[in-house]
Order: C-alpha cells, then sequence, then structure tokens
C-alpha cells in the first residue's frame, strides 16, 4: 500500500494525512501468532523544512498466553508512529531504524508500519504490564492473590531460626 507523496515533497509546510489497514496475521512471535486483527495506522507525513516527519498511531489487539503466568489474554496495544522518510539512504550500514526511504515519491505504508509495529513489540508477551506470574513452589497465579506457601528460609541462617524459637 503506497502513499502518494508528491504533492508535498517540494512543499514546506504541506501535509498528507494517511490511514491504513494493514494485516499481520503471518506475524510469528516465538511460538504464536498474537495480531490475528487488522493493525490500524493513521497520522499525517508533514513536510518540515524539506524533511518528511511522519506521526501517528497503530492500534491493534494482541492475543496471546502470558509469558510470565501462562493465562490467556487479549489485550489493546498503541505504539506511536514516529518517522523519517528520506529519498535515498545516504549511509546503508549505519542506518537509522526509524528512517524509511521513499518509492519514487510514495512511501510503503505496509512496510513502515510492520517496521514499527514490531520494533516496538515487547521482547515478552504480557497479560498486564504489572503480572505478577506463578508461585515458584506451588503454581498458583499471583495475579488472583497470594498462596499459601511458606518462605523458605536459607539454611545457612538454621541457627538464628533456633534461637527464635526458644
Amino acid at each position: 500500500m503506497l502513499l502518494g507523496l508528491s504533492k508535498i515533497i517540494d512543499c514546506p509546510g504541506a501535509s498528507v494525512p494517511f490511514s491504513a489497514s494493514v494485516d499481520l496475521s503471518d506475524l510469528q512471535f516465538g511460538t504464536s501468532y498474537p495480531v490475528s486483527e487488522p493493525v490500524v495506522a493513521e497520522g499525517t507525513v508533514r513536510n518540515t523544512a524539506g524533511v518528511l516527519l511522519m506521526k501517528g498511531m497503530i492500534r491493534t489487539t494482541i492475543h496471546g498466553t502470558c509469558d510470565r503466568c501462562a493465562a490467556d489474554f487479549d489485550r489493546d496495544v498503541e505504539t506511536p508512529i514516529d518517522a523519517v522518510l528520506v529519498t535515498e539512504l545516504a549511509n546503508e550500514e549505519n542506518e537509522d531504524e526509524w528512517v524509511f526511504p521513499l518509492e519514487g515519491d510514495s512511501a510503503d505504508l505496509e512496510d513502515i508500519v510492520r517496521t514499527i509495529f514490531v520494533l516496538n513489540l515487547d521482547s515478552k508477551l504480557l497479560c498486564k504490564d504489572d503480572c505478577k506470574g506463578l508461585c515458584c513452589r506451588c503454581g498458583k497465579n499471583l495475579n488472583d492473590g497470594p498462596c499459601n506457601c511458606q518462605k523458605e528460609l536459607d539454611p545457612r541462617f538454621a541457627a538464628l531460626r533456633q534461637l527464635l524459637e526458644k
């Protein structure tokens, strides 16, 4: 999906809105495919002093299994778009991941949205940011409340424990 930018390339201060729906259902994350719904991207591309700046937001719902508590979850995610579009890359070896080349006078929205979404995806899929995970002894989901396990003391402090019991 190409976004035509010929109207603003030579017009500082001009802008072009964009809205795109990208299918990322083929995106594999570990052993799962967390994106089954379309990824929606909206925003504007503005020519600021000859530099094309793309700003906007990517929205979708992630479906997965939490890496901490192993519960299935659905979570809405929003990822900001803050990219620079250039006519050519000056030095491809030191390429910035937030700089995207134009294809003629157009930007490849699907490629940009896919790249930004993947780069902003957390390294672990969590049901919520403050997921407490599972108890390492009994396996209870600590998001549902504390477990009844007793804390195991370090055996090096056994002598001190005997003093407390007396």
